[in-house]
């Protein structure tokens, strides 16, 4: 039984001094925790300022403190095992437990960049001799030296990064330091290093806490008399069990109001890397943001259901494209704006105008980047959510996924790559990694080279697909269509490449590689095998359905036919033999729109159908009924694939046919 690790955002209101009882309003308290957050900000971003230089990251990423032991994994016991002690502003009292929290900040900071540290100098000592693009022996070079975990979008921006300093400088960086300046440091206060004099952590119900907490009277305390404690009631969102163990959390102070990030830990199940019959693999496709299937090894074969699971995100795509549109803009007049007001001088009359225009633009630039944010944080859980949930439906317990640091797009799919990097990839594998340890269910990525290429009933990586936009339209090119000529496979082109990635996952999982550090799964060779596909018997007609209940012969005797037949069958009426008057020809399907505008009204109220539309007034456009609205996932219509056991996929009992939506 291992442990798994969470974070839930928590809000505090109010609270109460301890000695004397007084009653602390929400303003009071954000301004008190506004001081303890601006305290340990100082702190950590004079530490951090000083240490950033070549000498001191290199005895840092040594790992070996004054005395000759190993740097501990906890931050501030590392800096102060290197001597790199913290003090506070002069004239100011603050406790060594604020202090702990601000090294703790610090080394995580410093830590970070090492890690980009590591990937700038591997870029800067491969670099390739076209600067347009690597190849393959280069980019084994690269890998060879880069950490572990790097995607193939992190060595894009990285080279991007080296390229403009050499562009500027004409020489390339000898160091991070030279490349990138000191890291920003956030106000607040990591508690993760305190103990029970700065904090206390208790469960008061399966719903509610109790923080208690020291905090300043005053914006610069002189002495202890000017620090109290404070109790919180924190209010634990639904997403917290009981069970939960509470850990220290993260003070800060967002938007007017105290956000108190608080981490617990809840037991979950062991997920073996090997030894898995049943999988579910999932395609970071094209024609949806996720397409999945589930597949049984049996007797090293890969048998699928031949049924797919698409998570289709357009309609959260276009929002997404359509909000970037609209930030670019209004950064490039802020820019703008403020090239004017940098040439105005301070008498001119038009520079406070400007000015008031400026700072509009800028707030309305943040509303939109926080949109950008809620929206890709909502599409990354519903898109795990979704994907565990398939797994689970279909008794899975492992999950392959395309290894992001070999998913790279060349030529034309370069501005589809760039639209699916926008939908957040890495944080929905992460999403992914933590909603599957609640059900026990492994993540595994596989090689995500060559997946939308072969064929997976036939090829075994020799059988090249061709790509269509069509079923019908086979001789033309496309991206939409995968059709192999050697075994007539046709089937979506997401759907073939999920069948291979579950493929190498289930006959390759002897090659599971467990990183130490993170956990992270992975298999880095390829084995390649057919995906036969098993598909589920098809459900008895309506008819046979109703004679099974009734026990009535589907199929009688001729005889017994011909004396049930009383009367001639009469004729279809054709379209010349329709008569409106007599015969006329009728339809039992409503129309979904109405042909002829209706009438305006002539009392009150208005028409189910709408009024007429009047001259010269624009008619907006229609994009149609939107399909499957049943299955929307809650948000701006995406569409996914609904959630279906074996069981109910296989054996399911009658039902009517629905109605199908045109």
């Amino acid at each position: 039984m291992s442990k798994l690790t969470a974070t839930a955002s928590c809000t505090a209101y109010a609270a109460v001094v301890e000695a004397t009882g007084e009653v602390v309003a929400q303003a009071l308290l954000v301004r008190r925790v506004a001081w303890l957050s601006g305290l340990a900000r100082d702190v950590t971003a004079r530490l951090v300022v000083t240490r950033w230089n070549l000498a001191d990251l290199d005895g840092l990423t040594g790992g070996v403190g004054l005395d000759g032991r190993v740097l501990p994994s906890k931050g501030w016991m590392a800096l102060r095992r290197l001597g790199w002690a913290a003090s506070p502003p002069s004239g100011v009292h603050v406790c060594d437990r604020v202090l702990r929290c601000a090294q703790e900040q610090a080394a995580r900071l410093l830590r970070l960049a090492l890690h980009r540290r590591r990937l700038v100098a591997a870029i800067v000592a491969t670099w390739p001799q076209d600067t347009g693009a690597r190849t393959g022996a280069e980019w084994e070079a690269l890998r060879a030296l880069l950490p572990d975990g790097v995607t193939a979008a992190d060595i894009r921006n990285r080279t991007r990064q080296v390229r403009a300093y050499l562009d500027a400088h004409g020489a390339f960086p000898a160091d991070l330091t030279e490349l990138e300046e000191p890291p920003n440091v956030a106000a607040q206060v990591v508690l993760a290093a305190a103990d029970r004099q700065l904090l206390t952590l208790e469960r008061t119900g399966h719903h509610s806490a109790r923080l208690r907490v020291k905090l300043p009277l005053v914006e610069f305390p002189a002495s202890g008399r000017t620090w109290a404690w404070h109790v919180l009631p924190v209010a634990l969102p639904p997403t917290v069990p009981a069970e939960a163990a509470l850990c220290a959390p993260t003070v800060r102070v967002v938007k007017g109001r105290v956000r108190i990030d608080l981490p617990f830990q809840i037991p979950v199940g062991f997920a073996p890397a090997t030894g898995h019959r049943v999988g579910c693999g999932f395609d970071w496709g094209l024609n949806g943001l996720l397409t999945g299937v589930a597949a049984e090894l049996a007797d090293d074969r890969v048998i699928s259901d031949g049924r797919p699971f698409v998570y289709d995100a357009s309609g959260v795509s276009a929002k997404l494209h359509r909000l970037r549109a609209e930030r670019e803009h209004l950064a490039a007049k802020i820019k703008h704006q403020q090239r004017l007001l940098a040439w105005m001088t301070v008498a001119d009359p038009r520079r406070a105008t400007l000015s008031a225009a400026c700072r509009a633009l800028g707030v309305e630039h943040e509303r939109l980047c926080a949109r950008i944010r809620n929206l890709n944080k909502a599409l990354t859980w519903s898109a795990a959510r979704w994907a565990v949930d398939q797994a689970a439906a279909a008794g899975a317990t492992v999950i392959y996924l395309e290894d992001l640091a070999t998913l790279e797009a060349r030529g034309r799919r370069a501005r589809a790559n760039a639209r699916l990097s926008g939908q957040v990839r890495g944080r929905i594998v992460k999403a992914i990694r933590h909603l599957a340890a609640k059900y026990a269910i492994a993540v595994v990525t596989v090689p995500a080279r060559g997946t939308s290429r072969y064929c997976p009933r036939c090829g075994e990586g020799t059988s090249v697909l061709q790509h269509c936009p069509a079923p019908d339209r086979l001789a033309e090119r496309g991206w939409r269509w995968a059709y192999c000529p050697a075994c007539g496979l046709s089937c979506d082109r997401d759907w073939a490449a999920a069948e291979r990635i579950v493929s190498r996952g289930l006959l390759g999982q002897h090659a599971t590689r467990t990183h130490r550090s993170t956990g992270a799964r992975t298999i880095t060779t390829i084995v390649e095998g057919n995906v036969a596909r098993a598909r589920s018997t098809r459900r008895p007609t309506r008819a046979a359905r109703r004679a099974r209940r009734t026990r009535t012969d589907l199929h009688p005797r001729p005889a017994a036919r011909d004396r049930a037949k009383r009367r001639p069958t009469p004729k279809r009426p054709t379209r010349t033999q329709a008569n409106p008057r007599n015969n006329p020809m009728t339809s039992s399907r409503v129309p979904d729109r109405r042909t002829v505008p209706a009438p305006p009204p002539t009392g009150g109220g208005q028409r189910p159908a709408g009024h007429a539309p009047k001259p010269g007034r624009h008619q907006p456009y229609r994009t149609g009924h939107a399909r499957n609205s049943h299955h929307r996932t809650g948000f701006h219509h995406a569409k996914a694939t609904p959630v279906l056991t074996l069981i109910e996929h296989g054996n399911s009992p009658g039902q009517a046919t629905p109605v199908r939506v045109t």
